[in-house]
């Protein structure tokens, strides 16, 4: 298979994976993107930055093991249900151990939710045994959860969501991620809160309230559908500014289908494809092919 490819395979799977919940459209693009300005603020080398990135977008790929009734359950989960949803770390690293690049994100997904004062899982891990993009992904995804809506709540403002960071750190968080976290530009966090892509702010299901799909490349008049309710929309541009009218019809089987933003995937993909060839025996040993094309 192609670098390429292999790139485009791991991105679809976590787009897909995270598809299947219509209150988290983009989280795995904005965790992503929260971790790269993570590891920029810290000043890592490119190649590290990529790799964080890359985890960071498939942090949550082990969901594909939690069942809908779980995952997409809007009251309380059970202690039974909530010990279902503590093994999607374990489950992503089962699934990335199988994929030529998996080893690129597998720390980050498999650790993400440990904590620097052992009362994290799936391995109850100390600080000091925590992978480095583990931690900065535990910072960006908490912080996307506390900023984005729910259908139990609408999500906090950014400042608050910083001061809970600060509160947790060193016990839930480690002290000097969050440190770095907030001191990013705030310019740079506000251009990803609440988006799914740039330039593209989230739409909500006017019917019933999740988040409705609308990529990047959409234009005006292109159809979408909210896959909770069933509602079909039309996307309107008016001046800049994307919104949804309801056209009154039901979306189609094929509609409501979880899918994966394919032009979204290409550009990540493309975006990180050279920063992996710079080291072509590096790439080589990676994917076990003397084939350098892309």
């Amino acid at each position: 298979m192609k670098s390429l490819d292999l790139l485009r395979s791991l991105y679809s799977m976590a787009a897909v994976v995270e598809a299947r919940d219509p209150y988290t459209g983009g989280h795995c693009w904005r965790v992503a993107q929260l971790s790269e300005l993570v590891a920029i603020e810290m000043n890592l080398d490119e190649r590290t930055r990529l790799r964080i990135g890359l985890a960071g977008f498939l942090h949550d790929l082990g969901k594909v093991g939690v069942p809908d009734a779980i995952l997409n359950k809007t009251g309380k989960l059970t202690d039974e249900e909530y010990e279902v949803i503590k093994t999607h770390p374990s489950i992503a690293a089962q699934v990335l151990k199988h994929h030529p690049l998996g080893d690129l994100a597998i720390n980050g997904a498999l650790a993400h939710h440990e904590r620097p004062d052992g009362k994290g899982y799936p391995n109850g891990l100390n600080e000091a045994q925590i992978h480095l993009d583990a931690s900065i992904i535990s910072v960006t995804d908490a912080f996307d959860a506390m900023t984005s809506h729910r259908p139990y709540r609408n999500g906090m403002g950014v400042d608050k969501a910083l001061d809970i960071l600060q509160e947790n750190s060193s016990s839930q968080f480690n002290s000097n991620v969050v440190e770095h976290f907030c001191s990013i530009d705030r310019h740079d966090i506000d251009a990803i809160v609440l988006h799914s892509d740039h330039h593209t702010p989230l739409q909500i299901c006017p019917n019933c309230g999740p988040v409705v799909v609308v990529y990047k490349e959409m234009e005006q008049g292109d159809k979408t559908c909210c896959r909770n309710c069933g509602g079909e929309f039309s996307l309107l541009i008016e001046e800049g500014v994307r919104s949804l009218k309801p056209t009154g019809g039901v979306a189609t089987p094929e509609q409501l289908q979880p899918s994966a933003d394919h032009e979204l995937i290409n550009r990540l993909s493309h975006r990180a494809l050279p920063l992996l060839k710079k080291d072509l025996t590096w790439w080589q040993k990676l994917v076990g092919t003397a084939d350098s094309s892309s």
